[in-house]
């Protein structure tokens, strides 16, 4: 149990929390260069370029990345059996490599129609199939070593690998302007995938043997199928958010979406680092207890546990500020949402209570129910949600869809978890749970009280206690 001590759980999310502190400043210092040396349509053309990477390799790469992942983590202890994945693995990730890269040449010219209304920029997208080939290659290696647990490794990777393309790509925009820009973005990907390849091949000591494909169907049925049950689960969910613009569109405007998408990516980006440290931590321990359920139980209650205690400050901390956050991070005209933002900084803290045990069901390998827990039912309970509290409440119905949405997710997850899987919360977890919950309501209670200054010494009152209350909880718990 020593992987799953309140010690390495914390030193996973103290690490990858870093990891992702680190690439948002990054990316910040990039978004100002491509300001600096390309102006606003520069910006413009950099952000259509990375969502058309972004999504030709998340479908090029048919969600084998968390299958992997997986995988890796039930099979580390077994020279064989990991070698067979390793040598798999290695054959389906240069497929679906080459596969979205060449979907990007044959496809250039309507891509660049659809991006740009031109054929303008053909050349660009065919150039940026280098980077749709190692984007896809590079994260077929880190899940691998994620699947290993590999931590410090796939940080250390990830820091360098982001801090080398910038350093490489900023010169580009620099000399060639707009057209630096994909070139920077291949850069970035090259490079990134360089220091994926010299870890993994530090980390694995068997040599991969040669393999035909036909001869292991079942293993490749079984990344397939998993693979396509998320990124099915990604699509139903672009397209519930999809869905829920369309509709703040026709019952509201398209300030009203520019608004919600606003409150939405600020609270998500503190919350985000959180979960994106979490899961790569927490999935593959996960997946390596799938054989015993008491184990199982324990490392979903402490990594509950430990989320809350970290989460609730967070919370606190987003509530107090967000008119601050606002201002700094967009404009005065913005103030609107600061309200919505106080209501989505409350359902972080319940979104972290039911995050661990979304994953449960995947670790199991039971694809049917998680594809309808995680990608059918959260989705659909959001958008209902959305529909009916706006269409009751207005614009800060959003806020309560968003609370009430997390709360049932929470009380689903634990019963079907329980039926399913024997698995039941503890009575510590539980209770950290519920002192994180009443500081997080008892400081978004005070941003509504209507005299400024009682309101905000309350929040920052609330913000310091849970502060204060998440040290000390680590600081024992670091201890045993």
């Amino acid at each position: 149990m020593k992987e799953n001590s309140y010690g390495s759980i914390l030193r996973g999310i103290s690490l990858f929390g870093g990891v992702q502190v680190f690439q948002i400043l990054i990316n910040l210092v990039r978004g100002k260069f491509v300001a600096m040396f390309l102006g606003a349509d520069g910006m413009g053309i950099s952000s259509i370029f990375s969502t058309s990477l972004n999504t030709i390799v998340r479908g090029s790469s048919l969600g084998l990345n968390l299958a992997i992942v997986r995988e890796a983590a039930e099979r580390r202890e077994e020279v064989d059996r990991m070698k067979e994945l390793l040598a798999v693995v290695g054959r389906l990730i240069t497929l679906t490599a080459l596969g979205g890269a060449l979907f990007c040449v044959l496809f250039s010219g309507l891509l660049s129609r659809l991006s740009f209304g031109s054929d303008d920029y053909a050349w660009q997208f065919i150039l940026l199939a280098v980077a749709v080939y190692f984007s896809v290659s590079g994260a077929g290696k880190l899940s691998l070593l994620q699947g290993m647990h590999e931590v410090k490794r796939v940080a250390g990777a990830s820091l360098v690998g982001a801090l080398t393309g910038l350093c490489a790509g900023v010169p580009l925009y620099y000399f060639w302007g707009a057209k630096g820009i994909v070139p920077a973005i291949v850069i970035l990907s090259v490079t990134t995938y360089i220091f994926y390849s010299f870890n993994l091949r530090r980390v694995v000591k068997i040599p991969k043997p040669e393999i035909r494909l036909k001869d292991h169907k079942p293993l490749i049925k079984k990344l397939v199928c998993l693979g396509l049950v998320l990124l099915s689960g990604d699509l139903i969910g672009s397209v519930c958010n999809y869905a829920i613009n369309i509709y703040l569109r026709v019952f509201g405007d398209l300030d009203t979406v520019g608004f919600y998408q606003a409150a939405n990516s600020l609270t998500n980006q503190y919350a985000g680092m959180v979960f994106t440290a979490m899961s790569l931590d927490y999935f593959p321990r996960l997946a390596a207890s799938i054989g015993d359920n008491r184990r199982m139980t324990g490392i979903v209650n402490r990594q509950m546990e430990v989320v809350a205690i970290v989460m609730a400050p967070i919370a606190c901390i987003v509530i107090t500020t967000a008119p601050i956050i606002i201002n700094v991070l967009l404009t005065e005209s913005f103030q609107s949402i600061s309200p919505l933002m106080r209501w989505m900084g409350l359902g972080i803290v319940f979104r972290a209570l039911h995050y661990p045990m979304g994953y449960i069901a995947f670790a199991k390998d039971n694809r049917r129910l998680f594809f309808w827990m995680e990608a059918v039912l959260e989705n659909a309970l959001f958008l209902i949600g959305v529909i009916l509290f706006y269409h009751f409440f207005g614009f800060i119905g959003l806020g309560y869809a968003f609370i009430v949405d997390n709360i049932l997710t929470f009380i689903i997850y634990a019963i079907v978890n329980h039926k399913v899987y024997g698995y039941t919360i503890d009575n510590k977890t539980l209770l950290h749970g519920l002192i994180c919950v009443s500081l997080t309501v008892a400081c978004f209670s005070s941003s509504l009280i209507g005299y400024n200054l009682l309101s905000l010494s309350l929040m920052i009152s609330f913000s310091l206690i849970a502060l204060i209350y998440s040290l000390l909880t680590i600081r024992s718990r670091l201890k045993k």
